[in-house]
């Protein structure tokens, strides 16, 4: 699960797992209703979190920066 979690290689039954972990997460919400969603809403959701993600370790390293003058 850790080579799958850091981009390796994985079976299509343990990225439907993370997939489902990581949309119930980020969005709180019940873990049955990410297997009801279709799945370019599915897609689009994790775009979505992947961009809010990248944001907010962008904005973490500014304040790193700053604090570090």
């Amino acid at each position: 699960m850790r080579r799958a979690l850091k981009g390796g290689k994985c079976s299509p039954q343990l990225s439907s797992q993370l997939i489902v972990y990581t949309l119930a997460t980020a969005f709180s919400i019940n873990p049955m209703e990410v297997y009801e969603m279709p799945a370019s809403l599915i897609i689009d959701m994790l775009i979505i979190h992947k961009n809010m993600k990248e944001l907010e370790a962008e904005e973490m390293e500014k304040a790193s920066k700053g604090a570090n003058r």
